[in-house]
């Protein structure tokens, strides 16, 4: 339910929206009343996170469509910006910043790597402890959600990539303009031990291009802004931007 809100939300701040408000839609062959309650119980902890209200939703039980135990969960977030921030490209330029804002796990991508790889693969069980925690605990690690911080930063802030499905590689190039390279070194990335886990049996190039690796959100900043931001986050500096075609340049 969390992970739910997180990637409508989340998105929502890279458009410098804020979110407003969240319904969801919940389908399934039979309803099981305890399991929902605890599906809209983590919607609602989204939300409070968000800081949007849970206006409605909608249940649907469809037995000629849904295996017995299955659910479908869909949902989306409207938010409010003013319409001459919305457009960040225009505002990045060579010599800012890359601040990362560290992930809280695995977030809601990848899974089915992370399945072929782990359960299928590597024989493994979602009960295995990984590191003082059950393999299942470590991967349904609820999405982190950015809402907070991007508030109490928003103006110091030029633009904002959410690291979701297709990672670094792919979600950073979507806030530069066409002449804008952004160069990320590696090493200051603070990789979180289940990526490093599968690093070992993946190559790198597509865990970069797979998963978050740590990093659930890079904001573009001004050097002169970098000092304060990170001081109000738990955020670290990853990399910047420099004059060239739009990509991301791992170093």
């Amino acid at each position: 339910g969390i992970d739910l809100v997180a990637m409508c939300s989340n998105d929502l701040l890279c458009n410098f929206g804020e979110p407003l408000f969240f319904l969801d839609y919940y389908a399934t062959a039979k309803l099981n009343v305890e399991e929902a309650t605890l599906v809209v119980k983590g919607i609602a902890e989204g939300c409070i996170r968000s800081e949007c209200a849970l206006v409605g939703g909608e249940t649907a039980e469809m037995p000629g469509m849904y295996k017995e135990g299955d659910f479908d969960l869909a949902g989306f977030c409207v938010g409010i910006a003013e319409k001459d921030e919305l457009d960040r490209v225009e505002r990045v330029s060579a010599g800012d910043v890359l601040i990362a804002l560290p992930s809280s796990g695995v977030h809601s991508n990848g899974f089915s790597l992370v399945r072929k790889l782990l359960l299928e693969k590597l024989g493994m069980s979602l009960e295995d402890d990984f590191q003082g925690k059950k393999l299942k605990d470590v991967l349904l690690e609820p999405t982190r959600i950015y809402v907070k911080e991007f508030k109490a930063n928003k103006d110091k802030i030029n633009a904002l990539a959410h690291i979701t499905g297709g990672g670094i590689t792919e979600n950073l190039p979507r806030v530069l303009p066409e002449n804008l390279t952004a160069v990320v070194d590696r090493s200051k990335i603070k990789v979180l031990p289940i990526f490093e886990f599968m690093s070992k049996h993946v190559e790198l190039e597509e865990m970069y291009r797979t998963f978050n690796m740590g990093v659930g959100m890079i904001l573009v900043v001004n050097p002169l802004n970098v000092d304060a931001i990170l001081a109000s986050t738990d955020g670290y500096v990853i990399g910047e931007l420099k004059e060239g075609k739009r990509e991301v340049e791992f170093i």
